[in-house]
């Protein structure tokens, strides 16, 4: 039996930055050797020189995340460190060789210079950099966050329109949320660099003001021996924590002010200020004629000015050479050009989207995520409530702004032709009467586009009172949706193309492999499936049990390959989802039957070819059932029941076929599809 092992809690990283933040306190309390500062002085510049080379050569902000964090931790360890240098300068006068060396090689071993060359640096740091960061930082920040909408609204749209899929969609917005923190972050984080300079200097000043002190009143020292010898450590202390400040203000910088996002730093640099010839010839130039004409250097500047000259001949030969490249490219796409111009290459033209909703611009504002607009994720609802409803996979859904139409009208198109049609009033809800209330309300008189109904346009001031009424009220998106729904619903069935089939069968495999290998390709292609999946999906039967019907189908393949038969065999082994579907509750079910002698005229009159049965009904005949069956169904329509049509078996099919014509929402059902538990009560009779 295998041993579980637990987790370590920690790791060497962890153990790492929790020693490096802790010790920042350590130094603050406990006075340091002086070699040990020196360690840690070292250490303190390698970070920073780190950090500098770090932000020049990521090629993306976000690759330093947790730049604003490592900000504060090197700002309170180079502190910590400016405190225990105080206490060495104050107490022993021996700070240690790095920050003996700083106050005297770097400052020149003299009062002046070094206060001078320090305050450059504070002024350098404090003024150009500091305050640079700063506001860049906070710009930068303002127009992240401002962006947000108009970025999560490209991604919502790449995603509708199957640019990219769920997954990429996911990693891009959670890229924007990080840049949104990241930026806010370092427009606070700026603050830390700007508030340790001004730390740096008022340390050096105290420092100043008490070492003084500390010289003449401890150890015996005079004014000048104090000042000088005092100032000069401070001095020094002050330029070995200034400088890896400095550097990271430095950092700070081009972290928050690199332009590209993705980009290697110093060719894009370089390249941006001297990847024109003309401008390294002109400033060659310049710079010789001055070494030739003034008193400068000749040889520095004459030598300059020839390699300016130089590099630009070099880039110039680089640039021939890439000209001719490009003009060989943009031949190349000219031929290509010419091949498109073919005649036969039109083909490529010819593609279409299987849905698409076309609106005006007046209907912009549902689509825009920015002003508040959810139609793209009611389009994205809409494929998941289909595909659990029906099991099938809706193809993308299109959506496009077209001028052409009314500024508040939208068209549906299946495979590029219009099959429907709806205009709405922006800033309106829809009320609808279920037909019992009492009281009217006032608007404008309208229908509503997916079931034809009357109904009225009202105003927001409005839609409590409609509502308390007992009207049915909905905003503009939801009747969009709820149309483009009901037109998926209805065309679902040529929407599912073979491709897909053979998705649905290689999805069925992966669970149930032996009865796909069963089915096909022995006993039916794949185009015969199609056949059997359109006409459930037809009649809005869910094919999402796709193995009981790919079960059904293999028993009865051998004995009929006819797509109809087979659909029927397929309907009534999904008899449970059918009276699921048609008969809820368990309540008695009002229905019209079918007269005996209709059903036996109907199969005498059937003709089988070798492309499918079909009706040889008379016009007259034909007529006469179709008035009946009218007459029959307005029963149940006017006590607002769904018009169930039950036949015996054999006939469904083909009385199905004989009304579908006339009747697109008749439900014609088979005694086999319905489950012995649900009760049927006949209201009528189609006779003829």
């Amino acid at each position: 039996m295998p041993v579980k092992t637990k987790s370590k809690v920690f790791n060497i990283f962890d153990i790492g930055v929790a020693l490096y933040l802790l010790s920042a306190f350590v130094f603050m309390i406990i006075t340091l050797p002086a070699f040990l500062l020196d360690i840690c002085l070292c250490f303190n510049m390698a970070i920073a020189f780190a950090i500098l080379f770090n932000t020049l050569f990521v090629k993306e902000v976000l690759d330093m995340s947790y730049y604003p964090t490592i900000l504060l931790f090197t700002t309170v360890f180079r502190i910590s460190l400016n405190v225990s240098s105080t206490k060495l300068i104050l107490t022993t006068g021996d700070p240690g060789n790095v920050v003996r060396t700083f106050g005297q090689f770097v400052g020149g071993n003299d009062l002046i210079v070094g206060t001078i060359v320090f305050i450059i640096l504070l002024i350098v740091q404090f003024i150009v950099i500091n305050k640079g960061s700063e506001r860049v930082s906070e710009v930068t920040a303002r127009f992240t966050l401002d962006a947000m909408p108009g970025k999560q609204m490209a991604i919502d749209a790449d995603l509708n329109t199957g640019a990219i899929d769920d997954k990429e969609a996911k990693i891009r917005r959670e890229k924007i949320q990080n840049e949104a923190t990241f930026f806010g972050s370092m427009d606070g984080a700026t603050k830390y660099v700007k508030g340790d300079t001004t730390a740096g200097l008022l340390i050096t000043g105290v420092n100043v003001i008490g070492g003084i002190a500390m010289g003449m009143l401890r150890r015996g020292m005079t004014f000048p021996d104090a000042l000088q010898t005092i100032t000069v450590l401070t001095i020094g202390d002050g330029l070995v924590g200034e400088i890896p400040s400095l550097l990271i203000a430095l950092s700070t910088g081009i972290l928050v002010t690199k332009g590209a996002k993705e980009a290697d730093f110093g060719p894009t640099l370089v390249g941006q200020v001297l990847s024109t010839p003309k401008v390294m010839y002109l400033s060659g130039s310049v710079i010789a004629f001055l070494g030739i004409v003034t008193p400068l250097n000749p040889v520095i500047f004459v030598t300059m000015g020839a390699i300016f000259i130089v590099g630009g001949r070099v880039m110039q030969n680089q640039l021939e050479i890439k000209s001719v490249e490009v003009q060989t490219q943009a031949e190349e796409e000219s031929a290509g050009a010419e091949e498109i111009r073919k005649p036969e290459n039109v083909v490529s033209l010819l593609n279409v989207d299987p849905i698409e909703l076309e609106f005006g611009y007046g209907i912009i504002p549902l689509a825009d995520v920015n002003q508040g607009g959810d139609l793209l994720d009611r389009v994205v609802m809409i494929r998941r409530q289909v595909a659990l409803e029906l099991g099938t996979i809706v193809p993308i859904i299109r959506l496009r702004d077209n001028i052409q139409l009314n500024p508040n009208q939208y068209i549906i198109k299946i495979k590029g032709i219009q099959v429907a049609e709806g205009e709405i009033l922006f800033d309106h809800y829809m009320a609808m009467n279920p037909g019992y209330v009492e009281e009217e309300i006032t608007g404008i008189p309208t229908f509503e586009p997916s079931f034809h109904l009357p109904a009225i346009w009202i105003t927001e001031g409005q839609r409590e009172r409609a509502e308390s009424l007992g009207y049915t009220v909905v905003d503009p998106p939801s009747i969009i949706a709820t149309h483009l729904t009901e037109v998926i619903r209805s065309h679902i069935s040529e929407l599912l193309t073979r491709q897909d089939t053979q998705n649905l069968i290689n999805n069925l495999k992966e669970s149930n492999p032996q009865v796909v290998d069963e089915l096909t390709p022995k006993l039916l292609g794949i185009g015969e499936i199609q056949k059997v999946l359109q006409n459930l999906l037809r009649e809005e039967i869910s094919i999402r049990d796709l193995l009981t019907i790919f079960e059904t189908l293999a028993d009865y393949a051998p004995s009929t390959r006819d797509t109809d038969i087979l659909t029927e065999y397929s309907r009534q082994a999904l008899k449970r989802a059918i009276s699921a579907k048609y008969f809820p509750g368990g309540e008695a079910a009002n229905v019209v039957t079918l007269d005996p002698k209709i059903e036996q005229e109907i199969m005498g009159s059937v003709k089988q070819t070798e492309q499918g049965a079909y009706l040889t009904l008379s016009p007259d005949r034909t007529k006469a059932i179709i008035q009946s069956t009218e007459k029959e169904i307005k029963k149940l329509e006017d006590v607002g029941k769904n018009p169930i049509v039950i036949t015996s078996p054999i006939v469904r099919i083909y009385f199905k076929k004989l009304s579908e014509d006339y009747f697109r929402e008749l439900i014609v059902i088979s005694y086999n599809e319905i489950e012995s538990t649900v009760e049927l009560q006949s209201v009528g009779m189609i006779t003829a």
